[in-house]
């Protein structure tokens, strides 16, 4: 069912589907989504929610994979950009789906939430280990960095809920000048 569902919201761009239509492409009756969803909103929801539990756990991947290995900001930031890059990258349709639904669903809104803390978090403990080479007040900058990584890579994938201009630019080119530069701010004294 949540396959389904998802397969079709992210065919059409937007939940504009029906139940008979996740009955027919999931090979689900209706009975059984109306059991255990109660309704289509509800399924829409579920397909939110795991949505971004999927995301958490890339993100949770690629964090112990780069702590396992980075002994220094130059080891960790680089391949960090990357693989935030391009676990944005390949969830983009559903993210974008999310933030319009959020925009008028306060349990999306809290589930999005929820994941954007999440990464923050984990962002936060793991570059903490490194906080002896950031110059300047580590804390604001830990921060900042966070918010730039993300800031430029949302823009990127066009991640509004309201949409906006396709972005055209060299994708690889921008993840590896992005990852030099909050390097380079982090080692800065400004």
């Amino acid at each position: 069912m949540l396959a389904a569902a998802r397969a079709l919201m992210l065919e059409r761009g937007s939940e504009e589907f029906t139940l008979m239509d996740v009955e027919k492409l999931g090979n689900v009756s209706i009975g059984s989504i109306y059991l255990r969803f109660n309704s289509k909103e509800n399924l829409v929801r579920a397909v939110i929610t795991d949505a971004l539990a999927q995301i958490e756990a890339a993100e949770d991947l690629l964090m112990n994979q780069l702590m396992s290995k980075a002994t220094n900001l130059g080891e960790f930031i680089p391949p960090y950009t990357d693989g935030f890059a391009e676990i944005l990258k390949g969830n983009a349709p559903i993210l974008r789906l999310s933030m319009q639904k959020a925009a008028n669903d306060p349990l999306i809104a809290e589930s999005g939430q929820s994941a954007a803390q999440h990464s923050v978090m984990r962002w936060t403990q793991a570059i903490t280990n490194f906080s002896d080479e950031i110059v300047g007040q580590a804390d604001m900058k830990i921060f900042a960095a966070y918010q730039i990584i993300y800031s430029v890579l949302a823009r990127g994938l066009n991640l509004s809920p309201n949409g906006g201009a396709e972005q055209h630019y060299q994708w690889d080119m921008l993840k590896r000048e992005l990852g030099k530069m909050v390097l380079a701010y982090l080692h800065t004294d400004n």
